[in-house]
Order: structure tokens, then sequence, then C-alpha cells
């Protein structure tokens, strides 16, 4: 096989990676909307635990989480659009919300940690990508 080959092999499978980031950015998106209109409408959903050194209240946790949620879904979309700032915002943003579900983790442990683990895949993705995979 020629290094053209797998030039064009390695510039598909990174523009491959980075759909699936997007497409990853917009699901956790709306993921994390979703659990701030659970959080903000019913709050007691959630285990509130004591002596948490970011202990919030679980309504203003909601709020972080919606308002998080609809940014990231909309910069995954653009992300899918090809815009090229959408990169660099997508790294920083998600890179917060893996921040604030590490906060999150004594109210829903489990949730948090996925999200988490899927906020660390999209980042390498997109790190790793060549720019000309987007």
């Amino acid at each position: 096989m020629s290094s053209m080959g797998r030039s064009s092999t390695k510039t598909a499978l990174a523009a491959g990676g980075v759909l699936f980031a997007a497409v990853l950015m917009i699901m956790n998106g709306l993921f994390q909307f979703f659990q701030g209109i659970m959080a903000v409408a019913k709050d007691d959903v959630f285990v509130s635990t004591t002596n948490y050194v970011f202990q919030f209240n679980t309504t203003s946790w909601g709020w972080i989480h919606l308002i998080f949620g609809l940014i990231i879904a909309v910069v995954g979309f653009f992300l899918l659009t090809g815009a090229v700032w959408a990169r660099a915002v997508a790294i920083a943003l998600v890179g917060l919300q893996a921040l604030t579900n590490f906060f999150f983790l004594p109210y829903y442990p489990w949730w948090a940690l996925v999200i988490i683990a899927l906020d660390i895949f999209v980042i390498w993705a997109l790190a790793t990508a060549p720019t000309d995979a987007i």
C-alpha cells in the first residue's frame, strides 16, 4: 500500500472520529439539558450528600447543566457543519462539561462518570484529528 493510500485512510478515520465526536456532543448536550430540566423541575430525584466541599442546591446544578447542555449541543451542530472555530470551542466546552460533571459526582455518580468518559473521548478525537479532517 502506498503512503498516499495510508494517508487518505488515516484522514478518513480521523474525519469519522470527528463526526462521531460531534454527534456525541449533540447527544451529550441534549442529555445534559434534560438532566438540567429534571433537576430544576423536581430536585428530589437527586441524592444530596452532606459534607461535600462543592455543595450546591440541585436547582443551581440544574441550571448549570441546562445552559451547558444547550451550548454544547449547538457547538456540536456547528462542528458537524465544518465551522473552523467550533473545534477549539468544542474542546474547551467539553473540558468544562467534564469538570462540572466531576463536581456533580455525589448527586448522580454513574451518570456523571459516563458523561466524563464520553467527554474524554470527544476531546481526544478533536485534538488528534488533523485539521483537514473536519
